[in-house]
Formats: structure tokens, C-alpha cells, sequence
């Protein structure tokens, strides 16, 4: 597993609430559509950066991470792992402080590079299941 439980509670605690979420789109299949919810739900910013550059949970559509004009704070993958890599080098230079693959995203090279680079990194973790596990409630 990459990333330990002091990374990943401070991820989603501390590093935060602006995430762009890689791969969403309108598609309400798609994993990327409910986890988004689930982050708005908990206080967190989505922004979608998807080619389609769709508006998703209210939230604008950007085509790619460099498109989007002001500063995020975490950068959630949803793309294969294969693109993955290439995301999170996007995510470094960005300015971005940490970044998140999704359950099945896997880059070993891409995590090292990352966290070389001094930005916090989970890989194969969903922040929709670690939120709760946490024991974070939602806003009221």
C-alpha cells in the first residue's frame, strides 16, 4: 500500500479543500461522479478536468490540469494507470501539494517522482471510503 494512515488523514485534513478530480465527467457511472459528491459532501471544492471540460456537481470543467486559473490543493487521479503518471508530473507542476490514485491506479515511478518532489502522494485508495474510516462527518 502506498501511502501510510499519517499521509493519507492528513491529505484529507489538512492539506486542503481544493481538489481537481482527473477524469470526471457527467457520466454518473463512472466511480469519479459519486467519489466528487462524496468530497463536496465533506467540505471539499471539486473542480472536473476531463477533455470534455463538463460541468459536474455544479462545479466549471477544465480540459487538463494547467487549464484550471487558480490553485488546487490536491489532485485526485481517476485515469488508467498507464496516463497516471504523466497526471501526477502535471500535478508537480501545477504547484498542486498532494495527489491522490484512485483504488486500481498504480505508478510506482510516478509515486517516487512525486514524492521526490516533496508533495504528499496516495496511490490505490479511494478518499470515499478513507473519509469515513477517519471518522469525519460531513458539514452541517
Amino acid at each position: 500500500m502506498y501511502g501510510d494512515e499519517a499521509t493519507v488523514r492528513r491529505i484529507l485534513t489538512g492539506t486542503g479543500g481544493t481538489w481537481a478530480v482527473v477524469g470526471l465527467s457527467a457520466n454518473q457511472r463512472r466511480a469519479a461522479h459519486g467519489v466528487a459528491a462524496v468530497l463536496q459532501r465533506f467540505g471539499k471544492r471539486i473542480v472536473p478536468v476531463h477533455p470534455k471540460a463538463e460541468t459536474v456537481h455544479g462545479e466549471p470543467g477544465y480540459a487538463s490540469l494547467a487549464d484550471i486559473p487558480f490553485d488546487v490543493d490536491v489532485v485526485d487521479v481517476f485515469v488508467n494507470s498507464e496516463l497516471a503518471g504523466a497526471v501526477a508530473d502535471e500535478a508537480v507542476a501545477k504547484g498542486a501539494r498532494a495527489v491522490w490514485f484512485q483504488l486500481g491506479v498504480v505508478d510506482e515511478a510516478a509515486y517516487e517522482r512525486t514524492r521526490g518532489a516533496g508533495l504528499d502522494m496516495v496511490m490505490d485508495r479511494c478518499p470515499a471510503i478513507e473519509i469515513p474510516r477517519l471518522g469525519q462527518r460531513p458539514p452541517s
